[in-house]
């Protein structure tokens, strides 16, 4: 008799680095939304094994001389992000970000100048995929849609998912890399929220087999996040990833 190991994720630590960047390319992906590309040698053998692992970025401003220590870059202004893209022997690593409010990531990412310095920390740890799950079910804000994107271009060909993103009007069109297997909804903020889509799905949306479930958004989601997958879906812990990425105010 096969006994089949049920997916789980696995927190593994890392060995973190602090490694001086630079930015060397910007691409409007919608009017809120831009892929920042940050380069060089030290970003060589970076890796970012998990689609949810997140590293800390150092904005250095301008026209004042450059950290000499690890401990003078971590004074400085920074936000935590998801890394999309990388590559390791050439020496880059895309992130995309959101473009809301006044805070020093959202300022860098949207008008800092080409060749602007940045120090790249992390990241510490990775949440390992254990074994193939039957299906995955992914929901977020516009600060979730790198993890859901990584976790849906790493999973098995075909395997169902379905998406639940809730964005802002001018971020409807954010892409979300989707196939025949996966169902994909995107709820526009003002008119439709993600607790409410949450709180409405009951028992007969429970995809069937061994599911893993992620749900990263604004810290009020979590409850209803929490509620569903653990609760009405009676998921295992261990499939289970829910953050509150961020918090009002």
């Amino acid at each position: 008799m096969t006994v089949t190991t049920p997916a789980a994720f696995e927190t593994v630590p890392l060995e973190a680095r602090l490694r001086p960047a630079e930015l060397v390319a910007r691409t409007w992906l919608t009017p809120g939304y831009v892929r920042i590309r940050v380069a060089g040698e030290d970003l060589r053998g970076f890796e970012a094994p998990g689609a949810d692992d997140h590293v800390r970025l150092f904005f250095a401003p301008a026209g004042v001389a450059l950290p000499a220590t690890p401990e003078e870059w971590r004074e400085l202004p920074s936000r935590e992000y998801t890394p999309m893209n990388a590559d390791p022997v050439e020496g880059w690593v895309e992130f995309d970000v959101v473009i809301h409010g006044d805070g020093p990531g959202a300022q860098w990412a949207s008008a800092a100048p080409l060749g602007s310095a940045l120090a790249v920390a992390g990241p510490r740890r990775t949440n390992a995929v254990t074994a193939e799950p039957d299906a995955w079910f992914l929901a977020g804000d516009e600060t979730a849609v790198p993890a859901i994107s990584r976790f849906l271009r790493s999973r098995r060909p075909g395997t169902p998912a379905r998406v639940v993103v809730e964005v802002s009007p001018e971020n409807e069109l954010v892409p979300i890399p989707a196939d025949a297997a996966t169902h994909v909804t995107v709820l526009v903020r003002g008119r439709d929220r993600l607790t409410d889509a949450l709180a409405a799905l009951g028992e007969s949306g429970r995809p069937s087999g061994s599911v893993l479930g992620f749900v990263a958004s604004e810290a009020e989601v979590v409850p209803a996040a929490r509620a569903l997958l653990l609760g009405r879906w009676e998921l295992p812990a261990e499939a289970v990833i829910v953050k509150g990425y961020w918090r009002h105010g």
